[in-house]
């Protein structure tokens, strides 16, 4: 079975703020996104797992919105500790626990994305912590929150990935991110997103069928029976190339248009959906 996942970050923001929502008034963008996975997903029922992940004030009106549809709701990241009977009753203001997406209807939880680990990194840099310490340390904290995700019976997104100054030594580093960020996690229920982080962007050079394809292996052999999925963008102009990975299960989608007036469009989805899985 192929699976699509679609990351909305924070999309919900408004133009005149520097976003790039045109879908919809704030309050009903939630909805929106609904409606738009809705019949997508219902259309290939059986033969793809679908999911979108959104911005924590969306959740509700999405799973409301979605009513039986088949495709999940995801939080974008989860803390490291959660409530407990006879535990912590929730004592933790700002910060997104996995039994509180739980509550609100969630099944998937999106960890490990590549701007999670920016802002990881950016926190122990800046609290003077030795650059040889951190990689792993991020790695031991998003494996804390790959475990809480689980605990609430929540399903896992786990992004990977090597950045431009890592290339050389690819498969170190993601051998590293699977170990140490999959520390004690279960398999059921764990996928794996690979974003090629050196060549997202504007002026980047996208990597190409075998690179995704070897680091897929890589993937797989570290992990037999997990499925890997494109992370660094379902889009377009990459879908028809990516489908033509054996190694590769789905892909993973955010914006749908990436010129002029760039944003998330529901049929411009659709027609990624439609090349990527053939139809």
């Amino acid at each position: 079975m192929k699976h699509i996942f679609l990351n909305l970050k924070r999309f919900d923001i408004v133009c005149e703020r520097g976003g790039v929502n045109r879908l919809s008034a704030p309050a009903t963008w939630g909805t929106a996104i609904a409606r738009a996975v809705a019949p997508v997903a219902t259309r290939y029922e059986g033969t793809a797992e679908f999911a979108a992940f959104l911005p924590e004030a969306h959740i509700i009106p999405a799973v409301q919105e979605k009513g039986t549809a088949p495709f999940g709701i995801g939080c974008q990241g989860v803390h490291t500790e959660d409530s407990a009977p006879g535990g912590n009753f929730g004592a933790f203001t700002t910060l997104r626990t996995a039994n509180s997406m739980a509550e609100l209807g969630c099944s998937w939880a999106l960890i490990g994305h590549c701007e999670e680990r920016m802002h990881l990194r950016s926190v122990m840099a800046e609290a003077g912590a030795d650059p040889a310490a951190i990689e792993p340390a991020v790695d031991r904290i998003l494996a804390r929150e790959v475990r809480a995700a689980q605990a609430a019976g929540l399903k896992v997104l786990f992004c990977m990935g090597e950045r431009s100054e890592e290339q050389d030594a690819w498969d170190q580093v993601l051998t590293r991110q699977l170990e140490g960020g999959l520390a004690g996690a279960a398999k059921d229920g764990l996928r794996i997103a690979y974003e090629p982080v050196w060549s997202i962007g504007p002026g980047k050079t996208p990597a190409d069928a075998p690179y995704i394809a070897k680091v897929a292996r890589l993937v797989k052999a570290a992990l037999p029976g997990v499925d890997v999925v494109y992370g660094g963008g379902l889009k377009a102009d990459n879908a028809q190339m990516l489908a033509g990975i054996d190694e590769i299960d789905g892909g993973l989608i955010a914006l749908t248009r990436f010129t002029g007036e760039i944003g998330f469009y529901p049929d411009e989805y659709a027609e990624i959906v439609d090349l990527y899985l053939g139809k």
